[in-house]
């Protein structure tokens, strides 16, 4: 249609929206185009007119008369169309041109024969079934492994679940959060990581087959069944180890016994862990048998296909054999070379081994007097010949802070207030000679005393302590003013070395004058006595923790003769006791452990005992329900007086609970005991106490606290005790 015609005046077949989209077309168009010659002839003039170019979207709205309504679908009636007249019948159309022939003849296909250079693998086995006679292994409610039935097919199957379990991350899914689209993005991470697995273990040619399970459709995220993926594992053949390079492993003095150590031989199972063991067994070897600088590459392992066989090299080079030499320090003066090497557990000569170096550093650790330790084995002499060579250690250590200064203040209803404070200086007599003093202000207890203690003295442990004291000490039991010079020789048992056997010997010089509690609101007269002992300990210990045991038993004796002078009457007499305690372990959580205490005095009666010598029960370390030192022969007024003889009982279970991450622990207990002024136990008189405590156990030992209740108390009993400290009641 001619544009002149769209704008005729006479014009009403087009819409008024089609005809403002023309005027609209008409203002987009540039604006040089709109001027007009008004000299134009006159049918165009009458065509096109003045109104329609200098304002298209009026003149449009303008237009006179009503346009009929456009029609609707419903409004049309199929009679009202008629089908047009085509000149040339359909039939006479030629066909289409890319129509086929009726009959088509394609050229023969010719058969291709292998090229000369190529060879074609030929396959004997027979292609696995992955889905056909298999076991199949719930791992998780979204989880599944499928193995061979026959486990001679894959026999590292528990060993292979156990490591895919510890690294898988489908395994790790919350069963509440997980959806398909988590699941399938992690199954492909767990596919490589099968694969790599069964590399690890020597099947190299193995397949993983990953399925996935999902709901049905229309059910989504809340499907009854969780969406499930299975792994099929089709192992093949397990590849073997073949040729095995050691390097210079052979130049060792000793080789055939560090080869008889690294335990892979040709034709064995390969496995990349085992690679790792032995790797880990013949280095340890090497360092415990006198090779201090020997070296091992990392192992590289060659498969061959063709072979199903892996070629290891692992490069060993043992660098001469050694023996241990001196000692020697970079602070003489505060550590010397000397004592480190009383303190290390080899002699010069010793062959060399890298758990003694281990363990001399840790002991220098240990005496509290460093920061840092590094130990470097240095060559003196060279191996020569059958000779080994010898090796110093070097010592190089940082000092510490040497000087503490501690205090503490306390409360307690059977000791009323305490406030004790203390300097000391570890190592004021080098080496590690160690000077404390020490004071005590308190309701019960005054003491003033100066330590004197030398550490690692002789050999590893072993502790010489000197000890000067004054106190005096007032409670319900007995007075006394006590002067004394106490002085031991031990070997102990210490937390970072606990020891089967550890041992005391002392001596001890007392004078003390005392007197025993009121009686009818009298006061006895002071007696002083002068006593001098020579008590000899022993503990044999198979526990396997010094604070928290688990299992074993302690065995402990303890031996005092003793001579005590008291107005001009001289006595002597025998103290012994005897400590045994059994643990065993019922469940990870649950421990039984029993303690029973048997003590007496022979040779004197009870009155000829200073009261401070005497023996009594009662006590967070005794007989728990009751006051320390309350059980017992007491006087006419009802205070305790002391014994010769005492029999204790313990016996609780302490159960792990899973608060605080396991750390808290609940511990039933029941206790027993007797005190008689015989010299054996009178069980008419046992006292027993029950109870309930809380441990928390941190990194250093466990926190006690226990509640006991006494169930046959005397008039002057509590209805409860309370007890807190650091470690097991016994």
């Amino acid at each position: 249609m001619p544009l002149s015609s769209l704008f005729s005046s006479s014009s009403n077949i087009l819409s008024p929206a089609v005809r403002l989209l023309a005027a609209s077309a008409l203002l987009s168009v540039h604006p040089a185009l709109l001027a007009q010659d008004r000299t134009a002839p006159p049918s165009l003039e009458d065509l096109i007119p003045d109104s329609a170019v200098d304002s298209p979207v009026e003149w449009a709205e303008d237009l006179p008369g009503d346009l009929p309504a456009e029609p609707q679908l419903e409004d049309l009636d199929p009679d009202d169309f008629t089908a047009p007249e085509f000149e040339t019948p359909l039939e006479e159309f030629p066909p289409p041109p890319m129509a086929w022939p009726d009959e088509t003849e394609l050229p023969p296909v010719e058969s291709l024969e292998p090229a000369e250079d190529i060879d074609f693998a030929e396959f004997d086995g027979e292609l696995a079934d992955p889905f056909a006679e298999t076991d199949v292994e719930r791992l998780s409610g979204n989880l599944e492994l499928s193995f061979p039935s026959d486990r001679a097919l894959f026999p590292v199957r528990d060993e292979f679940l156990d490591s895919f379990k510890s690294l898988s991350s489908i395994e790790e899914l919350d069963s509440d959060q997980d959806n398909i689209a988590l699941i399938s993005a992690r199954a492909k991470s767990d596919q490589d990581l099968l694969a790599t697995l069964l590399r690890v273990y020597g099947y190299y040619d193995a397949q993983v087959i990953r399925t996935l399970s999902t709901p049905a459709p229309g059910q989504g995220e809340q499907a009854a069944v969780d969406p499930v993926v299975r792994f099929a594992i089709v192992p093949g053949p397990r590849y073997s180890f073949g040729a095995i390079d050691l390097g210079n492993l052979a130049s060792a003095p000793d080789a055939a016994e560090l080869r008889s150590v690294f335990e892979i031989e040709t034709g064995d199972f390969l496995s990349n862990y085992t690679i790792v063991e032995e790797q880990f067994d013949l280095d340890r070897a090497l360092g415990e048998t006198g090779y201090p600088f020997a070296e091992i590459d990392a192992p590289e392992l060659l498969v061959d296909h063709a072979r199903e066989e892996g070629d290891l090299t692992m490069v060993v080079r043992p660098k001469g054999k050694y023996v241990f030499g001196d000692v020697t320090s970079s602070l003489p003066d505060f550590l010397s070379g000397r004592h480190l090497a009383t303190i290390a557990r080899f002699e010069p000569g010793d062959t060399y081994q890298r758990s003694l170096e281990m363990d001399l550093r840790r002991a220098i650790t240990a005496t509290g007097l460093v920061s840092s330790v590094e130990i470097t084995p240095r060559e003196t002499a060279a191996p020569n010949g059958g000779e080994p060579g010898v090796v110093a250690m070097d010592v190089d250590i940082t000092k510490a802070k040497v000087r503490t200064i501690a205090g503490a203040l306390g409360y307690g209803t059977e000791e009323g207030f305490r406030v004790q404070a203390s300097w000391e200086h570890r190592n004021f007599f080098p080496p590690e000679g160690a000077l404390r003093v020490r004071g005590v202000a308190g309701t019960q207890e005054q003491l003033a005393g100066v330590t004197f203690r030398r550490n690692n003295l002789g050999g590893r442990d072993r502790i010489l302590t000197v000890d000067a004291y004054a106190r005096s000490f007032d409670n319900d039991v007995y007075e006394a003013n006590t002067a004394a010079l106490v002085s031991s020789y031990e070997r102990v048992s210490t937390l970072l070395f606990q020891k089967p056997l550890s041992w005391s010997v002392g001596l001890e010089l007392v004078a003390t004058d005392e007197r025993t509690a009121r009686v009818a609101g009298v006061r006895n007269p002071r007696l002083t006595y002068l006593i001098a002992a020579l008590p000899v300990s022993a503990q044999l210990d198979t526990t396997d923790s010094l604070l928290d045991p688990t299992k074993g038993f302690r065995l402990g004796g303890r031996v005092s003769p003793e001579v005590s002078r008291v107005r001009d009457n001289e006595t002597t007499y025998l103290s012994a006791q005897v400590d045994a305690s059994y643990y065993q372990q019922m469940s990870p959580k649950i421990v039984l452990a029993g303690r029973t205490r048997l003590g007496t005095i022979v040779g004197a009666e009870t009155f000829r005992i200073a009261p401070s010598r005497r023996l009594y029960a009662g006590g967070g370390s005794s007989v728990r329900g009751y006051g320390y030192q309350q059980i017992g022969p007491r006087n006419r007024q009802g205070e305790p007086s002391g014994g010769r003889s005492v029999i204790e009982f313990s016996a609780e279970a302490r159960i792990r609970t899973g608060m605080f991450d396991g750390a808290l622990a609940v511990v039933p207990f029941v206790d027993a005991g007797s005190v008689s002024r015989s010299t054996t136990p009178d069980f008419d008189q046992i006292k027993v106490g029950v109870g309930l405590g809380v441990r928390y156990h941190t990194g250093f030992g466990p926190l006690r606290f226990d509640v006991g209740v006494p169930l046959n108390p005397g008039p002057d009993d509590g209805p409860v005790a309370v007890y807190v400290s650091l470690g097991q009641a016994f």
